[in-house]
């Protein structure tokens, strides 16, 4: 145990740069105050406006910062694989007590508490300005107490979905900046294209005419395909408020079971295949 808390905690100071120069602690102190910035301002506005009228709460904010949590998940989680397999200090760490399965979960977990940590501390600074700019803030909390357990929850789905495609990117080559480009560009493409099968163009649409997207009733199904909503689609299960984006009015009209599953394959996946990339690992 005492090993695998070691990569552990070797992977959460990696992640952050602790102990190293400016330049790897650079891209993660840029990207907790993007992630963070939503939430300080939207906090900000709602105590100088005395109320939430208007502004974006807990089921939405997730939807604001899922492209930053991407950018950071694909910068920071080569550097957790990639280094060690280039430099050969993945056999160093099978020298000891531990498997490879032991390594890649500590891994795992390490970008996991990374992930977590800026997903939940943006809700944390919500929830308290949003009470402190309630009038009565014992009776938000009474009457929206409901939220916290939800967007634990919702955070959790987002963060074990934003690790575990970036890291399985990560373990098939030992070059940092082509997991990262691939990673980011997966994503990124994957919207255009989810648009373009599921979205009607409205200049072409006819006054009297409803806008009919150009893959008929399959639209809601093609709506999948955009990767960052994919933990999205969950979160809004999780919510009750209704989500306006266009994907999710899509996806909204399936089963609930549908997003569920298609979360847990792209996720599931992706998770074994990282398994079993470092599972034949021998030294």
């Amino acid at each position: 145990m005492r090993a695998r808390k070691a990569i552990w905690i070797n992977g959460v100071r990696t992640s952050l740069g602790i102990n190293r120069g400016w330049g790897p602690k650079t891209p993660p102190i840029l990207l907790f105050i993007a992630v963070m910035a939503p939430a300080v301002v939207i906090s900000i506005m709602a105590v100088a406006a005395g109320n939430l009228e208007g502004l974006p709460s807990h089921d939405t904010y997730y939807e604001i910062i899922s492209t930053l949590l991407v950018i950071f998940s694909a910068i920071i989680a080569p550097e957790l694989l990639c280094s060690d397999r280039r430099d050969g200090v993945i056999n160093l760490y099978l020298v000891r007590p531990l498997s490879p399965t032991d390594y890649v979960i500590g891994r795992w977990l390490a970008f996991l508490s990374v992930t977590l940590a800026l997903a939940y501390l943006g809700q944390i600074v919500l929830f308290t300005g949003f009470v402190l700019a309630a009038e009565e803030p014992a009776n938000y909390l009474r009457d929206n107490w409901l939220n916290v357990p939800r967007f634990l929850l919702a955070g959790l789905v987002v963060a074990i979905f934003t690790t575990t495609i970036p890291l399985t990117v990560s373990a098939f080559t030992t070059r940092r900046a082509y997991a990262a480009a691939f990673v980011i560009g997966l994503f990124i493409i994957s919207v255009p294209v989810a648009g373009i099968l599921t979205l009607c163009e409205e200049g072409r649409q006819l006054p009297i005419e409803p806008c009919r997207p150009p893959t008929g009733e399959s639209a809601k199904w093609f709506a999948l395909i955009s990767l960052p909503d994919v933990p999205i689609h969950v979160n809004d299960l999780i919510f009750p408020e209704e989500n306006s984006s266009e994907f999710a009015q899509l996806v909204a009209k399936l089963p609930s079971i549908i997003p569920i599953t298609w979360y847990l394959l792209l996720t599931i996946g992706p998770g074994f295949v990282l398994w079993r990339r470092y599972s034949s690992i021998s030294i």
